[in-house]
């Protein structure tokens, strides 16, 4: 759920009320007595009638908005880089390449076209490179639990606890029905990270792929509308279809996470 904006305290933090309040302030020290007072209950009235009014707008309301989108975008940038930093030598080589590519494309249409701007739809290969970085994240991560979990051990588990309980006693049934539940549930969320991990293995594919098409059409273009011909729209919703998919294992990775968290040894900072 989206955080509510207090509109009413962005217009009390905005740089100009700030120095408003400093300058009623500053005349209201050197004014002398009789008109002290004057000037500090007219600049309270006029603040007053600025925190009533100016949050209620909608103008400023959707400047207020806007504002806070950029600086969400400008932290999710800043997160993005610093995971990047957190990746392996192959991982940050494909990140650096397609955002190389990227930058190509870009330059090369502009030259080309000897046009100043790159159209809206060829701009979408910042989203999906954003998500290119977000999905290898996840890849890496469920491939290394991957590789840590023994499949066969979990399933000879289960195939000697049905063996057991075939011929266990009342009491001992329960016990081994609750474990037997357990095995159960682990291989059904190994199996689950095991789709995820083919799904974001063809997806990241796609995206490097279609980074090279647009490239190959860019260089070799002949119209404008070659590139417009390009289905980019199709694989923003493949992304966004495999997003949403994933959506159904980002319990299991967070639980992943907060393992790896309690796992890993203690950061220089947090040890000072």
């Amino acid at each position: 759920m989206p955080r509510k904006i207090a509109y009413v305290w962005e217009a009390l933090k905005e740089p100009m009320n700030l120095w408003a309040i400093v300058g009623v302030l500053a005349a209201a020290v050197y004014a002398p007595p009789p008109l002290e007072h004057i000037i500090l209950l007219g600049g309270a009235v006029a603040e007053v009638l600025y925190l009533m009014t100016v949050p209620a707008t909608t103008a400023y309301q959707r400047l207020v908005e806007r504002r806070q989108r950029q600086r969400a975008a400008l932290e999710r940038q800043r997160a993005r880089e610093e995971l990047i930093k957190s990746f392996g030598p192959r991982e940050r080589e494909a990140v650096e390449y397609l955002r190389w590519l990227k930058k190509q494309i870009y330059a090369n249409y502009m030259r080309f076209t000897r046009s100043k701007d790159v159209p809206a739809d060829i701009r979408t290969l910042d989203a999906m490179w954003e998500r290119f970085v977000d999905f290898l994240d996840l890849y890496r991560r469920c491939k290394t639990h991957l590789r840590a979990f023994n499949r066969q051990a979990i399933v000879n588990q289960i195939a000697q606890a049905e063996r057991q309980l075939a011929s266990a006693d009342e009491k001992t049934r329960k016990v081994i029905e609750n474990n037997l539940n357990i095995l159960r549930a682990r291989l059904a969320e190994y199996e689950s990270i095991e789709r995820a991990t083919k799904l974001l293995e063809a997806q990241l594919q796609t995206i490097e792929n279609f980074f090279g098409l647009v490239n190959d059409k860019v260089m070799t273009m002949s119209s404008v509308e070659s590139i417009a011909a390009l289905d980019f729209e199709s694989v923003l919703s493949s992304i966004e279809m495999t997003r949403s998919v994933l959506e159904e294992t980002a319990p299991i990775m967070s639980a992943l996470e907060a393992l790896e968290r309690e796992q890993a040894p203690p950061l220089a900072s947090e040890r000072q």
